[in-house]
């Protein structure tokens, strides 16, 4: 008798192991506190890599989430420049900038190329509004819903914006009608801005009740605000990827805790991600199983039939 449906929603993937290797050096893990034995995967997320991670958790499908930061892909580019002079530094940055959007759209057209034979994965295209004018994203994100994108990730710490940028808005509404969901990063900012603190999602879920969005991490360090949204908005949805390995840590759930909230939110709208190449698809999947109080067919939704509703995935 076959097991349940196993979807992991939350991974990102890298075109070489370098690219990987840098954006998870660069990427400070800080909201949940300090805590021991967390455990890290040892992948950069290369397609080949993704998939035996996957084969080993026994999945049945993935969902890969491009994410776009116009500041750290310089940043990245920087790190790869010679070590030249500043006036030969500072016009290959200005040539760099200049091609920013360009940039943006090729990387998008890059995950869904590399996806395109690989019917276990499926993909979320990055949606930045400053890579380029809201018309010509829109414009992009169609394109990109014809190349067979299901969705598109957001991370409005990286990108700094809110949520509810006016920007953004053409964005839900074409996403709306073309049966795109939304998945966005939700915690803290260093800074104290509350871009992805899950109340900023408010008037977005107020303006778009049709649309279909997935709030990542359960709002992180930030989760005790959570519920409140998740009440009022019964139609949003939540992934469990990172805060269910930070459990325990100062300023994440205890596993009762968090075990409670998904109880409360409704397992029917948690899905399971594992934030892969930074951690283990596995290992997810063994900590959700782990959980106290909720019962083995809540739990077989979470990983896998959730997220095939929610996505009108494959599997």
């Amino acid at each position: 008798m076959s097991g349940p449906v196993k979807v992991d929603t939350h991974i990102h993937l890298y075109p070489s192991r370098e690219d990987g290797a840098w954006w998870k050096a660069g990427y400070e893990i800080w909201e949940y506190g300090k805590r021991a034995g967390v455990q890290f995967s040892d992948d950069t997320g290369t397609i080949e890599e993704t998939g035996a991670a996957l084969r080993r958790g026994g999945f049945d499908h993935g969902v890969v989430l491009n994410l776009f930061s116009a500041d750290l892909f310089r940043q990245q580019y920087e790190s790869t420049l010679p070590d030249v002079g500043g006036t030969g530094r500072a016009r290959a940055l200005a040539e760099f900038d200049a091609t920013i959007g360009e940039r943006y759209l090729a990387f998008n057209r890059w995950l869904m190329e590399t996806l395109a034979d690989v019917p276990t994965l499926s993909g979320f295209v990055a949606m930045d509004p400053w890579a380029l004018p809201t018309e010509r994203n829109v414009e992009h994100l169609r394109e990109m819903a014809e190349r067979g994108a299901r969705g598109v990730k957001l991370h409005p710490v990286l990108q700094k914006f809110e949520a509810s940028d006016p920007r953004m808005y053409p964005v839900y509404r074409a996403c709306a009608e073309t049966g795109l969901a939304v998945l966005s990063h939700t915690g803290p900012a260093r800074g104290g801005e509350s871009f992805a603190e899950v109340p900023a999602f408010a008037p977005v879920l107020a303006e778009f009740p049709g649309l279909t969005v997935v709030l990542a991490h359960l709002g992180g360090g930030k989760w005790r605000d959570t519920l409140a949204v998740a009440r009022a908005f019964p139609n949003v949805a939540f992934d469990l990827c990172e805060i269910i390995e930070w459990i325990g840590a100062p300023h994440a759930p205890t596993a009762e805790e968090l075990a409670a909230l998904i109880r409360d939110i409704g397992p029917e709208r948690v899905v399971l991600g594992s934030d892969y190449p930074w951690y283990e698809p596995a290992h997810s999947a063994e900590l959700l199983l782990s959980l106290p109080v909720l019962s083995q067919a809540e739990k077989n939704a979470i990983l896998g039939e959730n997220a095939a509703r929610l996505f009108g995935l494959p599997v």
